[in-house]
């Protein structure tokens, strides 16, 4: 079987990986970091401004894919540290309307090139 990858210049990648890969229907979308596509740096700032950065590249590679925010199902967001879940959320809320995506919350100790926040996500075409 051959990938069918999506891949986005407005986007920032950290390694050997697509910004996301099609599996039927699904595009499952690789973690993305809160880097600055445009710098490669990351964006300075609390975890609202990292959430913010996070689905702004994401939703780069939604576009590339042809789809758009309505059709994500799940998504998938690590915190190096829970005190940030209240900032995340209330950014997440302004990026996604009722009904909601599934979605996972995950503690974890570190995040490559020290971000606060990395969030993946899976969205299928209607």
């Amino acid at each position: 079987m051959s990938r069918r990858t999506v891949n986005t210049s407005n986007a920032a990648s950290v390694g050997p990986y697509s910004h996301a890969t099609w599996a039927g229907d699904l595009l499952f979308c690789s973690g993305q970091s809160p880097l600055d596509p445009s710098t490669g740096r990351l964006v300075d700032g609390n975890v609202a401004d990292q959430t913010r950065q996070c689905f702004d590249n994401l939703f780069q590679v939604l576009e590339a894919a042809g789809l758009e925010p309505d059709d994500v199902v799940s998504v998938n967001v690590y915190l190096t540290d829970m005190d940030d879940f209240a900032q995340m959320n209330e950014i997440y809320a302004t990026r996604f309307s009722s009904p909601y995506p599934a979605r996972t919350t995950i503690g974890c100790a570190s995040l490559p090139l020290g971000a606060r926040i990395e969030i993946g996500l899976t969205a299928k075409r209607s």
